[in-house]
């Protein structure tokens, strides 16, 4: 069973539903964009118990900013709809994903709820990377093509120990475990 496994809390079931309707033909890393989504909730219900269901709605809804409609209000779907926790930990996802567009993204350990959203969605899609790597059947040429990414392993990795003793210690793990991996791909020692 996961977090999204029925019976669900109503409030998760309505981020469900959003989620699939503004994340409708999206993509994110070569899959859909609300298996991202959902993937990511799974993760964070792997590591965390019995997550806020505020938690994982914002998770479900952590890329709305990018994918619902422009013409929507989202800051007042959102706290109508989830309140005003959900919309907070979104729009600070939201930062911290045009931050690694940056020079120098910062690494913000204080909010605990966004923190553990944050964990999550970089295992999952530092995951997705590794099995695209592998899937393409040359790694070393995969991470050539993606200088950017390379050139934020060694933030991740940062982030990784920022959160150690914060996030729990199995999510600490997991993301170790996938950034050893992408830094011998991008080596080009695997």
């Amino acid at each position: 069973m996961t977090v999204l496994t029925p019976p669900r809390p109503p409030i998760v079931d309505l981020a469900l539903a959003d989620a699939r309707r503004w994340c409708a033909g999206q993509v994110i890393d070569d899959r859909p964009a609300l298996a991202h989504a959902a993937r990511v909730a799974v993760i964070l219900g792997e590591h965390v118990a019995a997550p806020a269901p505020e938690l994982i709605v914002a998770v479900l809804l952590h890329d709305s900013p990018e994918f619902a409609p422009r013409d929507l209000d989202l800051d007042s779907v959102l706290v109508g709809r989830y309140g005003s926790e959900v919309t907070r930990i979104v729009r600070a996802l939201e930062t911290e994903h045009q931050a690694l567009d940056t020079d120098h993204p910062v690494i913000s350990v204080d909010d605990l709820p966004v923190l553990l959203a944050s964990t999550a969605d970089k295992i999952v899609a530092l995951t997705s990377l590794t099995r695209r790597a592998e899937k393409s059947g040359d790694s070393s040429a995969f991470f050539a093509a993606r200088p950017a990414l390379v050139s934020l392993l060694a933030h991740f990795a940062a982030f990784a120990d920022a959160g150690a003793g914060r996030v729990p210690a199995s999510m600490t793990r997991q993301l170790r475990h996938v950034l050893d991996i992408l830094v011998e791909a991008a080596r080009g020692e695997c």
